[in-house]
């Protein structure tokens, strides 16, 4: 009970990553040391899954694909977006800075957590961690697309979105902006239960999770230390999302006025720019930043335990 209790705590750390514009849930999964187990769960509902589950092997099922586990992960996700989704858009409202200074402080932690897990930094390693960093900065600062209903077009954003969500570094909210396709299908296809639209992005989800999956276990076996240290430049990349001091772009419709979604206007991207003087705002901010690397280092210590 005490092992699948940190797991739930896990999730519920990954879910408040999820909720988190421009924060990647993958990236709390690759520092509680869930990440791997978790694509490897995923991995692992293939056809045999399938004959074990029709077979009426219920135990064998859920020992091959490591499902309690993944329950607990995923219910602990959804613990944390049902229970502090209101207080989280409470502190954005008013607090923007502190909540993103909390979170600058953790992700840049993070670097430094989940770059020690690299064996050894070779050559390719710090190239593959140069150009994980370049590609998060250059998403980080693209302009999104306009919206395309094609039904290959939603299906691929399925694919690439959850996709995105998984790996760490990448928020995948964002990249459906990017895409160009965020207010169509997260908002209006979801409101209108527009069938002709979720059907496709579902599909595009199930395929891309269950296809990557496969992937990136087979990559993290090939080439462990350059994926790690890939993703690790993904996550030192978000920092530009992350940092603290910046006003909101919006998602405007056709007309130029901000889209709400359940009461909150939708962020695109970000103008940034420095304090100009040192004041209490700012102190506070480096005080949550600190915080927030200590509940980095504090997650880590629960990774220690053998998942």
């Amino acid at each position: 009970m005490k092992k699948y209790f940190i797991f739930l705590l896990k999730g519920i750390s990954i879910g408040i990553a999820n909720a988190i514009p421009g924060v990647s849930g993958g990236t709390i999964a690759l520092i509680t040391g869930v990440f791997e187990r978790i694509i490897h769960s995923i991995k692992s509902f293939d056809i045999t899954a399938i004959k074990l589950l029709f077979s009426g092997k219920l135990k064998k099922f859920l020992a091959y694909t490591d499902s309690k586990f993944l329950m607990t992960i995923v219910a602990g996700i959804g613990i944390a977006a049902f229970s502090l989704a209101n207080v989280l858009a409470f502190l954005f409202e008013y607090y923007p800075v502190y909540v993103w200074a909390y979170f600058f402080g953790l992700i840049l932690a993070s670097v430094y957590f989940v770059g020690k897990t690299v064996k050894k930094w070779t050559t390719s390693a710090v190239i593959f961690f140069i150009t994980g960093t370049i590609i998060a900065i250059i998403i980080s600062m693209l302009n999104p697309t306009t919206e395309n209903k094609n039904v290959f077009y939603v299906f691929l954003c399925g694919v690439t979105g959850i996709t995105s969500m998984v790996l760490p570094g990448i928020s995948g909210s964002f990249i459906l902006i990017l895409m160009g396709n965020y207010k169509l299908l997260v908002i209006d296809a979801i409101k209108d239960i527009n069938l002709p639209i979720l059907i496709p992005f579902a599909l595009g989800c199930i395929f891309g999770i269950l296809i990557f999956s496969h992937i990136l276990s087979w990559i993290l076996k090939k080439f462990r230390d350059q994926t790690i240290s890939l993703l690790t430049g993904f996550i030192l990349g978000s920092l530009v999302v992350i940092w603290p001091w910046k006003h909101e772009k919006y998602l405007l419709d056709n007309l130029g006025n901000q889209i709400l979604k359940k009461g909150h206007y939708v962020v695109t991207g970000y103008q940034r720019y420095i304090p100009d003087n040192f004041n209490t705002q700012v102190i506070i901010a480096i005080i949550l930043m600190i915080i927030g690397i200590v509940s980095i280092w504090a997650l880590e210590k629960t990774a220690q335990n053998k998942t």
